[in-house]
């Protein structure tokens, strides 16, 4: 492993073990008051939501203009393919921090559509981030693992275990994904995404500070997706026989 690579091994550690913690008194109280609060939602409700973000989800995901110019770049180093990444990371929050100023600035009809327009820019970022560790985004497994990183980012700690648990055994846990996206379970996904980002996104709706705001919880929420896809690509590009040789290294140094 070249420095760069034993860096970046020693932060995905730390990364992995954020991911793997048991959900804190303040985790579980905000779930269980999201909870109560869903409960009391008509159902008619939420299917109508569910629906809403599932077509906006597949219309991103599997929208051709989102493949142009994803094509998987070869032959590069890692400390390379992140040094771009970050750079596209870089421009799409500034991008985000733009866009929710100038929808919190624009009152609760504008602010309302913030929500569609920052799920493009993220999806947008994930497929360009996905490209330059190599994946070919075409490949509809590669596009589902998006997803699944989406979900990594933005849920609860009890989900994120979960989430965490198959992504880290993705190559023996891809091979029994469905063969349709029409069955994922798009309920749990609207949930988690709209119960995260609540709290974050709610004020961005009230008057005169809607536009700051609305900048600020962008650029979190694109910085915490760019960090979380890192990581999960890093899981992939840095093999376990990498891993093992510079453990051992490690021991005789």
């Amino acid at each position: 492993m070249t420095p760069y690579e034993q860096q970046a091994h020693i932060q995905l550690q730390f990364w992995q073990y954020k991911m793997q913690k048991k959900p804190s008194f303040t985790d579980k109280l905000s779930k269980t008051v999201q909870t109560k609060i869903n409960d009391l939602i008509p159902d008619k409700v939420h299917k109508a939501i569910t629906v809403t973000i599932e077509k906006m989800i597949k219309a991103v995901l599997f929208g051709s203009k989102y493949l142009t110019g994803s094509s998987p770049e070869k032959g590069m180093s890692l400390q390379m393919r992140e040094s771009l990444i970050q750079q596209k990371i870089d421009n799409y929050q500034k991008t985000a921090t733009v866009e929710g100023a100038v929808t919190g600035a624009g009152g609760i009809l504008l602010g309302l559509a913030d929500f569609p327009i920052l799920i493009g820019i993220k999806m947008k970022m994930l497929f360009d981030i996905a490209a330059l560790y190599g994946y070919d985004v075409k490949d509809y497994k590669e596009r589902l693992y998006i997803l699944y990183i989406f979900q990594l980012a933005f849920s609860s700690q009890e989900r994120r275990n979960e989430i965490y648990e198959l992504m880290a055994g993705w190559q023996g846990y891809s091979g029994t994904l469905p063969d349709s996206v029409d069955e994922f379970d798009w309920r749990i996904f609207q949930q988690e995404y709209r119960d995260y980002i609540d709290l974050a996104k709610m004020a961005q709706l009230l008057p005169v500070i809607g536009a700051a705001v609305g900048a600020i919880a962008n650029y979190k929420l694109i910085t915490q997706l760019g960090e979380t896809a890192i990581n999960c690509y890093r899981m992939r590009r840095i093999s376990p026989l990498q891993i093992v040789q510079a453990n051992a290294q490690e021991k005789l140094d």
